[in-house]
Order: C-alpha cells, then structure tokens, then sequence
C-alpha cells in the first residue's frame, strides 16, 4: 500500500508543479529558520490548549507535550531538509495517520497546519528581509506548496482510515445480516425438529404411523435446514468466473430446470441465432438464468407466459429480458429484491437473486429489473459481447 500512496504523492508534486528547484529553494533557508522554531512551536502548543476539542487527545500532560514539542520540532525541520524522496513521505504519512489513530478531527489537523504556516510566513519575513523580493516571492510559493502537499498527505492518511473503517463497518453488517438471515431461516426447521424429537421421546403408546410421521418430519426439516446451509455455501464460495466466449441460445437451453415446469405456463424463448457471443463463464451463467426462470414460473401460481428474449443493445452489449405475467413485485420492494436474504416468498431464503446479481456482475454484466403489481416482472441481463 505504502509504495501505491506514495505514487500517488508523486502525481501530487506533478499536480501543483513541484520540482527540484523548490526543493533547493526551501532547503536553502533551513539554517535562518532554526533559531525562531522553538517559541513558535511553545506558541503553537499554547493555542492548543485553549481549545478543549484538540487538547483532550492529549492525555499524558506536560510530560507528553514536551514529547510533542520534540516531535514537531524534527517534523520542522524534516520540511526545510531538501530531501522530499518515499522516506519522507513515509514519515510524514505516519505522523499523519497518529492523528487518525489518537482521534484528532480532521478539522483540527487542517487548522493545525494553517497555524503554523502563518507562523513559518511571519518567520521568513524576518530572515528573508537582506534578500532580493524575487528570492523572497520564489522561497514563500515553495514553502507554501510544500505544506500544500503535507496537508494532501495528512488528508490521505484520513481518507485511508475512514476507508478502512467503513469496510470493517460493512462486513460486520453483512455478518449481522448473514447471521440473522441464517438465525430466521433455520429456526423453523429445528423447531419442528425439537418438536417430533418431543413427541418420540415421550409420547406415550406411539402407533406405528405416528412414529413413521414423526421421522419423515424431522427427515424434511433437516433437509429444508441442509438446503439453506448449501445455499449460503454456494454464495459464499462463488469462485472467480472462466470468461470465454459463450453462444446465449445453447446457453438459454441449459438453463432450464430439469421439470418441464408447470402445465398452465407457456414458454417463449426468442433468442435470435445471428447473435454474437457474449463473453462469460457459461456454468455460472447457467446458475443465474436458472434462478431467473424459477422465479418467474414462481411468480404465476395461477398460470402465465414465461418470455425470455435476447437481442444486441449497441455494439458491445447483448441484452436479455426475462419475462413473467404473474403477481409483480411492490415498488417498496423493487430496491431490495436482489439483497441476500430478503424475499417475498412465503418460503425462500432471499440467496437466489442475490446469487444471480452477484454473478452477472463477476461476469462483466448488470442486472436490472423493473415490474407492476398484478402484471408481472421483468429481469435484464446486460452482458458484455466476447471480443473476437
């Protein structure tokens, strides 16, 4: 990551113009500034607790503000140093990232550095005095622009926590999610087991039919349970997709489930042969279109028209459209449709179209989907055509 920041470092100093001569320019007044850091640094620690906001990270008193003091005298020091390679920009990214870790708001580290700057200003006019203003106008800009990079720097250092800390955010989230979705979906399951368990245990002068009942009971629970454990293994186990290029109407074929599927729906697959082919991993796929017409044969109890149509959307994209007339989806519920374990079924875990979303997107792809309450739904699969 270090190496990755510091390019990026590298694209800053491109950005503003920095170059060597600013380098020299700011270096060559190291000397001049020397003697005038400690009272503005006792001045700058001075402010800082006058402000209760900054001053509370500092926790170890005056012990630990000496410690301080040392610290921004060599960060001081470091900016009139002349070297700016990848250690300096470890170091000063380190220093940066303390104040993330210690719990400084940003807003301070930027007020912070205004401070010193209009302090290192007041500094330079009065060693830069006996100098040509051509020097003295060069020397500010460079000064200025390099502080201008620190502070780019410190705001990376922000921006990397604040990254890091909403992805620990978001997977413990998807844990929470995950677990209560698993918590929800198992639980029914094992109390009817616990139920029958009850009943065989204790129940007295058991028939023979009853005990049989009972075991084929708890034999449907635990592979009802099975069957939401395989589920989550398949969505979390989903391996990187074998890209190839793949022909849709073979493709649409395989994916029908081995049923003819019921009586009172009539299919219509209208999947042109000149189209090119799309560029993906064909058993994924499969998956995915699988679910894709199980939902919709779900979607119409009543009976219904499955369409599942394809056809070129531009140059680069095939489009196709799986459609059902059945029950529709709420539009409250449009949004989440594909979100793991969230269904509108009476019985589902809500991983099928999370499962086909997460697919279609490793393949290159986009799902969307768009439906009316007692019209029915339609699912697009946009994929990307296989370069030939």
């Amino acid at each position: 990551m270090h190496d990755a920041l510091y390019a990026r470092y590298l694209e800053m100093q491109a950005y503003v113009g920095w170059t060597s001569d600013d380098a020299r320019c700011v270096s060559s007044v190291a000397v001049d500034v020397e003697p005038y850091l400690p009272p503005l640094i006792d001045d700058f620690y001075d402010e800082i607790q006058r402000h209760a906001a900054a001053h509370r990270v500092i926790t170890g008193g005056q012990v630990q503000i000496e410690r301080l003091k040392g610290t921004l005298l060599a960060w001081i020091r470091e900016l009139f140093g002349g070297d700016y390679s990848a250690a300096y920009f470890g170091r000063r990214w380190r220093v940066g990232y303390r104040h993330v870790e210690i719990g400084l708001s940003q807003m301070y580290t930027n007020l912070a550095l205004s401070r010193l700057r209009r302090g290192l200003m007041r500094v330079l006019e009065i060693v830069l005095r006996s100098r040509p203003l051509e020097d003295q106008l060069a020397i500010r800009r460079s000064l200025n622009t390099l502080l201008d990079l620190d502070l780019a720097i410190i705001e990376e250092a922000y921006h990397t926590e604040y990254m890091n800390r909403l992805g620990r955010n978001e997977r413990l989230a998807a844990i929470g999610q995950v677990a209560g979705g698993v918590a929800h979906e198992l639980r029914n399951p094992l109390n009817v087991v616990k139920t029958s368990a009850y009943y065989l245990l204790n129940a007295r002068n058991q028939s023979p039919e009853k005990t049989v009942e009972h075991l084929a009971r708890i034999e449907r629970q635990v592979h009802m349970a099975n069957g939401v454990i395989t589920a989550l293994a398949d969505f979390a186990r989903l391996p990187m997709p074998d890209l190839r290029p793949v022909m849709l109407a073979e493709l649409i074929a395989d994916s029908f489930p081995d049923d003819a599927g019921p009586e009172n729906i009539e299919t219509i697959v209208d999947c042109p042969g000149g189209l090119p082919p799309v560029c993906a991993d064909a058993n994924q796929l499969k998956i995915a279109f699988s679910n894709l017409i199980r939902n919709a044969r779900d979607a119409m109890p009543a009976g219904g028209v499955l369409t599942i149509a394809a056809r070129a959307a531009g140059p680069d994209k095939i489009e196709v459209r799986v459609s059902d007339t059945g029950v529709g989806i709420a539009e409250e519920n449009l949004r989440r449709i594909m979100e793991p374990f969230y269904s509108t079924k009476a019985r589902g875990i809500g991983l099928g179209l999370a499962l086909t979303r997460s697919i279609v997107e490793r393949n290159m792809g986009q799902v969307r989907v768009s439906s009316e309450l007692g019209k029915g739904s339609t699912f697009t699969v946009e994929l990307a055509v296989a370069k030939s």
